[in-house]
């Protein structure tokens, strides 16, 4: 048995969980609505507050999607509880970012600012401090949008090697080159 698969998901008071005949899973809580479609194989049921997860046999197709249709259903419901965040740091002399609503402007070193539009389901805060690096917040109930959203922003500048210079995740450790040596 999948060791994930097999853990039934608890439903806290306030969510609902309900499984469509075309197996899509829908998840409605206080911070919005998700939806998953599942493999047709795998059956998802909601009985007596909780979401069990189970498979027809023990095929290696059957075992990866029994533990990957559960760790997803999680996923939903703690999004529609919780919601999910990432917080990202700018580090880099000059660099800076602003938001104005879900419009994040963003200086990174090049001759022109990025501007960069965040999806109407996520909320993004800016933060300057005097003495730190920039940080940014993403924050919403889809973990898959959140992670997609703070890749995008990461891949427009990515951490150099050498100085460390770049958009990284809060606690990101990057390992740096020895560059140039001096002399003989």
């Amino acid at each position: 048995m999948s060791r994930i698969g097999k853990k039934v998901i608890a439903v806290p008071a306030g969510v609902t969980v309900t499984v469509g005949a075309d197996n899509v899973v829908t998840v409605k809580g206080k911070k919005g609505e998700l939806k998953q479609s599942v493999s047709p194989d795998i059956k998802v049921e909601v009985k007596d507050g909780e979401v069990v997860v189970t498979r027809p046999s023990d095929q290696i197709q059957h075992r990866a999607l029994h533990g990957l249709t559960r760790a997803l259903v999680a996923n939903l419901v703690e999004g529609v509880t919780n919601g999910f965040e990432k917080k990202m740091e700018l580090v880099g002399v000059g660099f800076k970012a602003t938001n104005q609503g879900n419009v994040l402007d963003l200086s990174l070193g090049y001759s022109h600012n990025i501007i960069f539009d965040i999806p109407k389901e996520l909320t993004v805060a800016t933060e300057t401090v005097k003495g730190q690096n920039p940080t940014i917040t993403i924050s919403g109930a889809d973990k898959q949008l959140v992670g997609a959203v703070c890749a995008k922003i990461r891949s427009l500048r990515k951490p150099e090697p050498y100085k460390g210079k770049g958009v990284r995740f809060a606690g990101e450790v990057v390992r740096k080159k020895a560059g140039k040596s001096a002399g003989k």
